[in-house]
């Protein structure tokens, strides 16, 4: 790479991934000698970049934290808006924060000075963010280890919690982080095992990344997203739904979970979902009462039938409470309405 604006920011982009990098190996990547590297990271330097550079034969060179932002066209009011957000959004796993943002996010945390990683961190305890997410919470700085390990190539370590509750201590070689809209899953294969799994990441606690570098893997399926569709799958039974809504289709794919696809339209003031799904029934029928529009559920029948069920809970319910409001109602205007020579406060009321 003879382009030197190119090569330093092709450089820079590699030194962004949170690992130590030798520099025959950014040599290599880049196609130019360890000279020249060497005279490209003290061009970095002097552009504000804090690379630390370690000898000896396993040294190399690392962007670290530095005493200011380094010129990244951030300035500190910036970086701090964004990674709080990035924080807020990796966090809850709402549709729209996938992978990249995670990395971005992982970049943007490394070379954070103390002190506005302390306001970003500040922050974000002091806030509350509503997010449309129905899946766990989850601390962004998990994301952002499995971030760098699956970027930098490094084994990880994590204890995890199966479905069951039973606790188990693994080490992957990490493949892809994949958002659901709902939840994070982690496809990585269990050396262990000796297998390919997924892990979803709100049930992995302390995750390490060791240091030790693998060579990824061949991915079975050669995309991370179609292998945890399998993977559920076989874990879960699939539900093929077809639903259609007499709404726009704008109006009804801002108030679906991303993870249901999208509607298609069928006209200017309707559209239809068709999906496969591995939710309960229960919990669909839920969610598509949510969109507050008229539907028309064409399949599976069982899907009417839990919506039905619902309606009628729902009806029960609010008998209920009009009843019970009208009864407390009732009472209140009868106790006002007592014996007028009773005291106010009651037969057995004392003088002050």
């Amino acid at each position: 790479m003879t382009d030197t604006p190119a090569r330093l920011l092709s450089l820079l982009s590699l030194l962004q991934t949170p690992r130590e990098w030798p520099g025959s190996e950014l040599a290599e990547r880049l196609g130019v000698s360890p000279r020249t590297i060497r005279r490209d990271i003290d061009r970095l330097r002097d552009l504000g970049y804090p690379v630390e550079a370690t000898k000896g034969a396993i040294g190399g060179y690392r962007l670290v934290a530095g005493t200011a932002m380094p010129p990244l066209l951030l300035d500190d009011e910036e970086a701090v808006a964004i990674a709080v957000g990035l924080r807020a959004g990796a966090g809850h796993a709402i549709e729209g924060v996938d992978e990249a943002s995670v990395r971005a996010l992982a970049k943007l945390e490394q070379v954070l000075p103390s002190r506005l990683r302390h306001r970003v961190s500040t922050l974000q305890a002091a806030t509350i963010p509503v997010t449309r997410g129905d899946g766990a919470t989850i601390d962004p700085r998990t994301l952002t280890v499995m971030a760098g390990a699956v970027t930098g190539g490094e084994r990880l370590r994590f204890g995890y919690r199966s479905g069951d509750g039973t606790e188990t201590k693994r080490q992957v070689e990490p493949y892809r982080l994949v958002s659901t809209g709902w939840r994070w899953y982690l496809v990585a294969y269990d050396l262990a095992r000796e297998d390919w799994r997924t892990f979803r990441v709100d049930r992995i606690s302390e995750p390490f990344a060791t240091g030790a570098r693998f060579t990824p893997r061949e991915l079975p399926t050669g995309d991370a997203a179609q292998f945890l569709r399998r993977s559920m799958s076989r874990r879960q039974s699939l539900t093929e739904v077809e639903v259609s809504f007499a709404a726009p289709v704008e109006f009804v794919r801002a108030r679906l979970p991303g993870y249901l696809g999208a509607p298609e339209a069928t006209g200017p003031g309707s559209c239809r979902l068709r999906t496969t799904t591995t939710d309960s029934l229960e919990w669909l029928a839920l969610r598509l009462a949510l969109v507050n529009c008229e539907f028309t559920v064409r399949q599976p029948a069982e899907l009417s039938e839990c919506l039905g069920e619902l309606g009628a809970r729902l009806i029960r319910a609010a008998t209920a409470t009009v009843t019970a409001t009208a009864t407390a109602t009732a009472g209140g205007r009868g106790a006002a309405n007592g014996p007028a020579n009773e005291p106010v406060n009651g037969p057995d009321a004392g003088e002050g």
